[in-house]
């Protein structure tokens, strides 16, 4: 992804809907400066606020991930359990090189600063673990992927979550009914 085309994408959205960035902000719920370090290409807004942000800036998530633009081509099954083995990979080059490792601390180090968590307390959590799981699935989804809603029913505990992922999956496949355009 082009985090600058994006930025500069959300920033031309914002200005014809005649707001300034702590406007977009406040309908938001969040700082002006991160309003800012989208626009400026260094952060991409979180994935629980990009559909009221698509909202707001009356444009849809495929197109402000992909920079003002249509993604073209088919859309790529992400199958769930790639999504877990990925996870367990992590977990492996703690084992393999050592959790002490500067390899393994700057890996984890990089998607604690992007992600803005602990990573590592994530894993070890059941709950927080399938939040990550769900995080990646939305993430691929808001990227042109698509789902198997069938697999993700068998694999997620959190029935919450299942819901997400398809009110998700139903917005990208234009099937969401309008109520739940806004309602979020």
């Amino acid at each position: 992804m082009d985090t600058l085309k994006i930025g500069k994408y959300i920033q031309r959205q914002r200005k014809s809907a005649g707001m300034t960035q702590k406007e977009l902000a406040e309908k938001l719920n969040i700082s002006f400066q991160a309003v800012s370090k989208w626009e400026n290409g260094d952060a991409l807004p979180d994935t629980g606020i990009l559909l009221e942000l698509c909202d707001i800036l009356d444009t849809t998530a495929d197109k402000l991930l992909n920079g003002g633009t249509f993604a073209a081509g088919d859309r790529k099954l992400m199958r769930t359990e790639d999504v877990i083995s990925g996870f367990e990979c992590i977990e492996n080059v703690g084992r393999y090189l050592g959790e002490k490792s500067t390899f393994f601390t700057g890996m984890v180090e990089g998607i604690n600063e992007k992600m803005n968590i602990d990573l590592l307390t994530y894993l070890r959590d059941p709950m927080t673990r399938e939040v990550l799981y769900a995080e990646v699935l939305i993430q691929g989804i808001l990227s042109g992927r698509t789902v198997d809603m069938d697999e993700i029913e068998a694999l997620f505990r959190n029935k919450k979550m299942v819901e997400t992922i398809r009110r998700y999956q139903n917005r990208a496949d234009g099937t969401a009914p309008a109520a739940q355009d806004t309602n979020g």
